[in-house]
């Protein structure tokens, strides 16, 4: 037969795991083999991730859904014949990364002719359409992120058997079987531009989790998607316009997918959201939730009146508990938090619930009210300190880390250097730090961009090096302390020490370095996390992976710690 690039094809069998070998028994009548599909034929996939842990969950999704339609996952891009970008576009250098890849895509495809090429993410806006194939000639079809779920279907790889589109069962008719009901994208408009309407993606979320088509990229610890979506103010952010108003996931469905990951044996699970706090305030009001009513501090009022938030989830998820009678999920976090919804409730919920690590992500943007009005955040600065402070009396132990961006529209040195004050002050374990690049339909670009690119570069060079050091110093205050560690990274052996990305280099290690001498026969160099979220390098037996181990800290870096097991 002629081979297809792209056929349509028989679903694996129910039953049989994701990726896993399609049966090969042989048709019994002769006559109809030239029917039977041709597995040759399929695509072997890519995905190229970036940006945010949404992105990823997301990516899991795609590989799942994709491994589930029969094909198989590529060694490397230069092997698929299908490559999925999913892309960030929060910063300007993302989208910049995509774009310079687009010669050597091109390349790729004049050596495979049947290679396909894919681009989805915050890269893809409804109303820039018309524009991205000239911004990604070498890509063949364009997907919003709330379509990612149609990537099967549109690629013609879907059961010739199954209903086209994204479907689940809705009550049956009488005297009829289940009937069905499409589940794909649709536009809303946010101040007059369309964007996704996202309102589809908890019923695709749920789809993908009951067919087994998440392809998770951990045996250890798992992302489960709450919210989607973004109804924020910020003007310098292009999220609201790639993916939406928020839209929250129903209560019931996400501590089931909680359960059935605790199940698998996964030991962590991270709740992601762009603003996970803002977890449930567009759900429909129930009686159980008649004691939730806490209204926002700042920002945009909702009416949270018996709708469940992100305490009362945590809560319900913490209290899942396994065979032995301890937390099913023995670690839970979640990000990225946003300051509207630092709630009292939530801080409460975090400190009295065990599985909840003692980290937090909230982000900050500016040490500077005038600044982070003109970035719409707004909170104060002195709000924002409120809320730190009152989730540190809670919980003493708390990791912070934040986001911080320098050179906004009109920032002054002084604004700068208040900015500085706050890290000084605040001392956070990570900053996650950039320059302002405006992005095109934001807000922000109707702002005269009047920090020069030096003066950005400066800035940020000087924000990262103060960090560097409160880091520094706030590592080598948990040297010979013991920290609880979810070991979930086998290293690769080193020929020479140190030469790692997140490995502090000699010159930047403080204490005793448990890696001075010969590792004990058998045992290989180890990672994994600790409750606070530091990364931890250790020596042991490989089959601590996936284990939760006391490290002693006998060393430190700006970045890392070192240690033995106790």
């Amino acid at each position: 037969m002629t081979a297809r690039e792209l056929p349509v094809l028989d679903l694996v069998p129910p039953g049989l795991p994701p990726g896993g070998p399609r049966p090969a028994a042989a048709a019994a009548d002769a006559r109809v083999a030239e029917f039977r599909p041709e597995d040759q034929a399929l695509p072997r996939f890519w995905i190229w991730t970036l940006g945010c842990q949404m992105n990823r969950s997301d990516s899991e999704e795609m590989a799942g859904r994709l491994l589930g339609a029969g094909c198989a996952e590529a060694a490397g891009i230069e092997a698929a014949d299908l490559v999925v970008i999913n892309t960030c576009a929060i910063r300007e250098a993302a989208e910049a990364k995509v774009i310079g890849r687009q010669g050597a895509l091109a390349a790729l495809k004049a050596a495979n002719p049947a290679l396909r090429v894919v681009l989805t993410g915050c890269a893809v806006r409804e109303r820039d359409r018309a524009g991205l194939g000239r911004r990604f000639p070498a890509v063949d079809l364009f997907l919003r992120p709330d379509e990612e779920p149609e990537l099967v279907e549109r690629l013609g790889l879907a059961s010739v058997q199954g209903p086209v589109g994204l479907r689940a069962p809705s009550p049956p008719s009488p005297g009829r079987g289940p009937a069905v009901v499409a589940r794909t994208a649709a536009t809303t408009l946010v101040k007059g531009v369309p964007v996704s309407a996202a309102d589809h993606l908890a019923g695709s979320r749920a789809d993908a989790v009951a067919s087994g088509s998440v392809r998770r990229e951990s045996a250890v610890a798992a992302w489960l998607p709450i919210i989607y979506g973004c109804d924020k103010t910020c003007t310098y952010c292009i999220v609201p316009f790639s993916r939406g108003p928020e839209r929250s996931r129903p209560f019931d469905e996400v501590v089931s997918e909680a359960r059935s990951l605790a199940a698998a044996g996964y030991r962590e699970i991270t709740l992601l959201g762009q603003n996970v706090n803002s977890y449930g305030h567009d759900l429909p009001a129930e009686g159980r939730f008649a004691h939730v009513a806490e209204a926002r501090r700042a920002g945009q009022r909702i009416d949270r009146a018996s709708r469940p938030d992100l305490a009362e989830l945590i809560e319900a998820i913490g209290s899942l508990r396994g065979p032995d009678g301890g937390p099913a999920v023995p670690r839970l976090r979640f990000i990225t938090s946003h300051p509207w919804d630092l709630s009292d409730r939530l801080v409460d919920a975090m400190a009295r619930t065990p599985s909840v690590c003692a980290a937090l992500h909230l982000p900050v943007q500016s040490g500077d009210d005038e600044v982070l009005r003109r970035m719409g955040r707004q909170y104060t600065v002195e709000h924002y300190r409120e809320r730190l402070d009152r989730i540190r009396e809670a919980i003493p132990r708390l990791a912070v880390s934040t986001d911080v961006i320098v050179g906004f529209c009109g920032e002054t040195e002084a604004q700068f250097e208040a900015t500085l004050r706050l890290l000084e002050t605040v001392r956070y374990d990570q900053v996650f730090a950039a320059a302002y690049s405006p992005r095109p339909g934001t807000p922000a670009t109707r702002l005269p961009d009047d920090v020069p690119a030096a003066v950005k570069k400066e800035r940020l060079n000087l924000l990262l090096a103060r960090q560097e050091a409160i880091g520094f110093a706030r590592n080598r205050e948990r040297i010979g302390s013991v920290a609880s560690v979810l070991v979930d990274t086998l290293e690769p052996e080193r020929i020479h020490d140190h030469d790692g990305e997140d490995e502090p280099a000699p010159a930047t290690l403080a204490g005793r370095d448990p890696f001075a001498a010969p590792l004990a026969d058998g045992w290989v160099r180890l990672a994994g996390r600790s409750r606070e979220n530091r990364l931890v390098h250790l020596a042991g037996p490989p089959t601590l992976v996936g284990g939760i181990v006391d490290v002693r800290i006998e060393a430190a870096g700006p970045y890392s710690l070192r240690g033995v097991l106790a």
